[in-house]
């Protein structure tokens, strides 16, 4: 091979990088300096779901946290299934130690609730979205917006409880809390538990009156109008305006009930009464269970009827009927149970096991002297019974028995029952009347009535149409002529007639020849035979100075 010359390399000096570069790149150095700050001063992005979107707009609605501007509502949109609205918002880094998993939010907006008006400072400003920070430890970034805003803040000072009842829908988130109708709380939240089967009432009691809750405290709904028709008759009560509106829940210890120790513990458990009066029968929790057998109906007896001594209750019926007896052969002739309490506490402070024990032994005693249950109207306007309890000497030793495991307490008839016996014999002397002969008769002479009044009825039907003849209508005006001449006839007897006149003549004729007879009359009366034979004694004489 032949030796190769290499080339040589050209050297060439290096240019100087020109200042105005520095430019753009100060500018960029600038920009991911900015880049980082903002992304280190960015807040949390939260996902909201709200039932609707009324009120928000993108870049306006603000997030507000006791009315400090803490983000920006930036998305808004459907859900997946289309059933609510997700909405994002922008919150500054100030606010990510807020955002727990006990962390609300809820829209302010104009609202008239049962605390009165809120909201009206956004009939200008429009709609926000106000957060309230949470206490507990665990962070969250998804939250359901509230419907109305909470009662009171979770680290707000007073007790939260939880009243138990059996049907939901009784009380409803902002309703007040009563004691002794003012307001000292709300119901914070409304849950139901599928495993107990029964709903929560979580209540917030406001400090100070967060010391009025004791062990014995017992809660019952407050309804505006409470209205209940019971043996004593019609109870007609008015709480306060608002409950009036609304309802709530009203709390207190019972009368003679011992308080107990002050609840502190958050969210304890009581139970919610359906009312007072339901708190009342429960406070009596001593009692001796007895079934009466009634041979009577029950009709107008119904749980919770009193049972009273002489005018004093005494005990409360809990149940009719208790337990009819298992029949396979219709309806039986027995006797109707109904079981009774006999609740001691209504007339004893204190009430024991020993109690109740002698106050059993007693009443054994006494059903031989007579003691008796009957069946009384209480209340004559709505029907409803009671149960009397009286001494009747005269009643006959009871059969002490058991009737499914309870005492049997003796019974007898009320006044009521006799009543309706004697009602029932007295229809029966009515039913053996001969009411079927009776009617018979009446029917036969209604019948005899009806033929008369349709010959009264023809009768006066020809009446009418002989008056409504032409000869009828003459008849007035001869009965007139005979009248007058009647009048006629009769004005000639009178003193100025001519009948009167020929009357009075010969009546002065009669008295003349009753003078002529009345010398042959005493001849006739001196001598009856001087009619036969011619009297011999010569005439008279004639005085001379009358014959001239």
């Amino acid at each position: 091979m032949s030796d190769q010359t290499p080339p040589k390399a050209e050297v060439s000096q290096i240019r100087q990088l020109s200042l105005i570069w520095l430019v753009p790149i100060v500018a960029v150095l600038i920009g991911f300096w900015m880049l980082i700050q903002f992304l280190a001063s960015k807040g949390p992005e939260v996902t909201l779901k709200l039932n609707t979107a009324e009120g928000l707009e993108v870049g306006k609605t603000e997030i507000k946290a006791l009315n400090v501007k803490v983000g920006v509502i930036t998305k808004v949109k459907l859900s997946d299934d289309y059933n609510s609205i997700l909405a994002t918002a922008q919150l500054d880094k100030d606010a990510e130690r807020m955002l727990k998993t006990d962390t609300r939010f809820w829209v302010v907006k104009p609202r008239i609730g049962k605390e009165g008006i809120s909201g009206l400072e956004t009939l200008l400003s429009g709609a926000y979205i106000e957060l309230q920070p949470g206490v507990e430890n665990d962070e969250q970034r998804t939250f359901t917006v509230l419907d109305i805003p909470p009662v009171a803040p979770l680290d707000a000072k007073g007790l939260r409880l939880i009243l138990t009842h059996e049907e939901a829908g009784k009380l409803s988130v902002g309703d007040p809390v009563l004691y002794e109708g003012f307001t000292v709380g709300r119901v914070e939240q409304v849950s139901f538990d599928t495993q107990s089967k029964k709903a929560n009432y979580q209540l917030f009691i406001f400090e100070p009156y967060d010391g009025l809750i004791r062990k014995r405290t017992r809660f019952w709904l407050t309804s505006g109008v409470e209205l209940n028709m019971s043996a004593e008759g019609f109870n007609l009560k008015i709480g306060s305006v608002e409950s009036l509106i609304t309802g709530g829940v009203s709390f207190n210890v019972q009368q003679g009930a011992e308080p107990g120790e002050l609840v502190t513990k958050q969210l304890s458990r009581f139970r919610l009464y359906n009312n007072q009066n339901e708190v009342r029968e429960r406070f009596y929790d001593q009692y001796l269970e007895y079934v009466l057998l009634f041979d009577e109906s029950v009709r107008g007896l119904s749980e919770g009827a009193p049972i009273e001594y002489r005018g004093i209750r005494i005990g409360t019926v809990s149940k009719v009927p208790l337990r009819l007896p298992n029949q396979t052969r219709g309806f039986s002739n027995q006797q109707i149970p109904v079981l009774a309490r006999l609740e001691l506490a209504r007339v004893q402070e204190y009430v024991g096991t020993e109690n109740l024990q002698a106050l059993q032994e007693d009443l054994s005693h006494q059903f031989r002297e007579g003691l008796r249950a009957s069946l009384k109207t209480a209340n004559f306007l709505t029907g409803q019974l009671m149960v009397d309890v009286e001494f009747y000497p005269e009643e006959p030793d009871p059969r002490l028995l058991t009737y499914q495991e309870y005492d049997v307490f003796p019974t007898k008839a009320g006044g009521f029952a006799e009543i309706q016996k004697q009602v029932a014999s007295l229809l029966d002397k009515l039913n053996n009347l001969p009411v079927e002969n009776t009617l018979n008769g009446l029917n036969q002479t209604l019948v005899a009535t009806e033929r008369t009044l349709k010959a009264a009825e023809q009768a006066a039907k020809s009446v009418n149409v002989l008056l409504a003849q032409q000869d009828t209508k003459a008849i007035p005006a001869e009965l007139r002529n005979s009248l007058a001449q009647i009048q006629a006839t009769l004005n000639s007897y009178g003193s100025e007639g001519a009948t009167y006149r020929n009357l009075e003549q010969v009546l002065i004729r009669f008295e003349q020849v009753m003078k002529e007879l009345q010398p042959v009359l005493r001849q006739v009366n001196d001598k009856p035979n001087s009619l036969i034979f011619s009297d011999s004694k010569g005439k008279d004489p004639i005085p001379a100075a009358g014959a001239q």
